[in-house]
C-alpha cells in the first residue's frame, strides 16, 4: 500500500517508548508519511531514556496538512497539555474528522482539548475518573473507537490499537 498522507505523532519528555515507536513503524509500514511533532524541534527522551528527534515543532505544524494525530502516553501527556498550540492542533484534527488516537495517559490531552463530551473512550485506569468528569463514556476495553476517535489503555493493548487506527484511516 502506498499512501502519502501525513500522520503526526506527538512527542514530549517522558513518553512511553512502545506507545510512540510501535505506531510510528506500523504507520510507516502502511505507507503513511509519519512526522514526529514536539513543542520544539529538538530531541525528547522517553521514560527509559530512548531519544526521539521531532521532525517539526508545533509552530511549524498545520492541522490541515495532516489526516490524523497519534498521542502516546507515559508522562508526556502531562507536559503536552501545557502547550496551548498542541491542544489546539489536536482539537483541529478532531473537528475536521481526522483520526485522533490516544493511549494510556494521553487521555489527558483529549480532556484539555475538550473533545470527550458524550464520546466512548478508554484510558489507563488511574485517569478513568478524569475522562468521566470530562464527559466521556468510559469503557474498560483494550480499544474503543468512537467515529474517528481511537483510544486504548496501555502498551499491552497495542495489538488491538494499531489495527483500529489503520481501519479508521482506511475509512477517511
Amino acid at each position: 500500500m502506498s499512501n502519502s498522507q501525513k500522520i503526526a505523532i506527538l512527542a514530549e519528555q517522558l513518553y512511553e517508548d512502545q506507545e510512540l515507536w510501535y505506531p510510528y513503524y506500523r504507520l510507516k509500514e502502511a505507507g503513511y508519511d509519519v512526522k514526529i511533532v514536539g513543542p520544539e524541534k529538538k530531541t525528547y527522551y522517553s521514560k527509559h531514556q530512548h531519544p526521539v528527534l521531532a521532525d517539526l515543532s508545533i509552530d511549524e505544524t498545520r492541522a490541515e496538512d495532516f489526516v490524523g494525530v497519534v498521542i502516546p502516553g507515559g508522562y508526556a501527556p502531562d507536559h503536552m497539555r501545557r502547550s496551548a498550540k498542541m491542544i489546539s492542533f489536536v482539537r483541529k484534527i478532531f473537528e475536521k474528522d481526522g483520526l485522533v488516537a490516544a493511549i494510556c495517559h494521553a487521555g489527558w490531552v483529549l480532556i484539555s482539548a475538550g473533545i470527550l463530551n458524550d464520546k466512548d473512550a478508554t484510558c489507563f485506569f488511574s485517569i478513568k475518573d478524569d475522562l468521566i468528569n470530562a464527559g466521556a463514556n468510559y469503557l474498560d476495553q483494550e480499544v474503543v473507537v468512537d467515529h474517528h476517535l481511537v483510544t486504548s489503555r496501555s502498551p499491552r493493548d497495542l495489538p488491538a490499537y494499531l489495527p483500529a487506527i489503520l481501519k479508521v484511516l482506511n475509512e477517511l
